[in-house]
């Protein structure tokens, strides 16, 4: 009896001992459980059947895929030199794909309609003397240059045809950062090439159109985009129009992770304007604008961070007749939050000519609500 007690209180120190070895030998000391797990939940992630994984599958874009393809097509344009965008001033000289002849290039478009209007970027068509498009089926036509925006680097080009496919157009108002999206286009002449990524940011401005009236608030993606793709689709999971690939960040001429695409609000406001009026019928706020920064807000005696301050105001412009002042922070417009100056371009620029709008400023700290009315823009 006293052998088999000695044996028992030597297991029990020989397992201590273990134990102890095994804590010391960890490379992090044991913490208490943050939440604690249930021993069978534990047991059944370690022990899964043969063949299968705890990783969700990927996201399935054939359908997606499968509605866009035929509403994007194929441009080609054929432009004479005019001079007045050569080869060293043209801030699409990397994205605007050509050929062997200097004079032809290629680039993509989105059917907006089933009667032959078709979105694509001004930079694909501008100056050019003669269009083709060639539809997903291989049908090929001569096209017209309807209008342009250079503002907005937005087009519309007309084919004579009936029974287009065309894409429902999504919101991106409501599109969210970290969302799926895909690039349909043809980059490199490689027709109908769909790509996947997410959306990295929005109401970016890259300052690649050039002036301060430029409208810039970009969706940036990381779906790859290639010289080709400009005025191809940029699409959600549903396969619904969410943006135009018009841009890329590069160094090399090639995708390096970086894609920009118009929001589609934006661009069917431009669109129908050119459809009716054969050019954009743009309403502006009549101010100089920046964004907020901490010396602005210093300056101000104000705890913001974000807004865009009106640093002058255009005489007889929509703000001065408003009563906006200089000096006025700018933090929204019908209730939606402004951070920067690419979202109250955008806004401003979606609006009609004659429309009422109520912007919501802080002047000496206090947020003041003016209602403005929008004049055209006067050269």
């Amino acid at each position: 009896m006293k052998h088999l007690f000695s044996m028992l209180i030597a297991g029990m120190i020989g397992g201590l001992v273990t134990f102890g070895g095994i804590y010391l030998l960890q490379d992090e000391p044991l913490q208490p459980p943050v939440a604690a797990v249930p021993t069978s939940h534990f047991v059944k992630n370690v022990n899964q059947s043969p063949g299968t994984t705890s990783v969700p599958a990927p996201f399935d874009f054939k359908e997606a895929a499968r509605k866009a393809m035929p509403a994007v097509v194929h441009i080609s344009s054929t432009v004479r030199n005019s001079g007045e965008d050569d080869e060293s001033t043209n801030p699409f000289r990397h994205f605007f794909d050509q050929d062997d002849t200097p004079q032809i290039g290629t680039g993509s478009g989105v059917i907006y309609s089933s009667d032959g209007y078709i979105i694509t970027n001004n930079h694909v068509v501008d100056h050019a003397e003669d269009v083709e498009v060639t539809l997903y089926d291989n049908r090929t036509f001569k096209a017209k240059v309807v209008g342009t925006d250079k503002k907005t680097d937005l087009a519309v080009i007309k084919i004579d045809a009936t029974d287009l496919p065309v894409l429902e157009a999504g919101d991106s108002d409501i599109a969210e950062v970290g969302e799926w999206v895909l690039a349909v286009g043809n980059p490199f002449d490689l027709t109908s090439t769909v790509t996947a990524g997410i959306i990295s940011a929005k109401g970016r401005s890259i300052r690649i159109l050039g002036g301060a009236d430029a409208i810039e608030a970009f969706i940036q993606t990381d779906a790859v985009v290639n010289p080709g793709n400009s005025g191809g689709a940029l699409i959600d999971t549903q396969g619904r129009l969410l943006g135009i690939n018009t841009a890329i960040a590069t160094r090399t001429g090639g995708y390096q992770g970086y894609s920009f695409a118009i929001p589609v609000n934006l661009v069917t406001r431009i669109i129908d304007d050119i459809i009716e009026y054969g050019s954009f019928q743009r309403a502006y706020l009549g101010v100089s604008i920046a964004a907020m920064d901490s010396e602005d807000a210093e300056e101000l005696g104000i705890d913001l961070s974000q807004g865009v301050i009106i640093l002058d105001l255009i005489n007889g412009g929509s703000a001065q007749y408003a009563g906006l002042q200089e000096k006025d922070v700018i933090v929204r417009i019908d209730g939606k939050d402004i951070k920067g100056v690419p979202e109250l371009q955008e806004i401003v620029g979606r609006a009609k000519v004659g429309d009422n709008i109520t912007v919501t400023v802080v002047r000496h700290g206090q947020e003041v609500d003016v209602p403005v009315r929008l004049k055209a823009y006067d050269n």
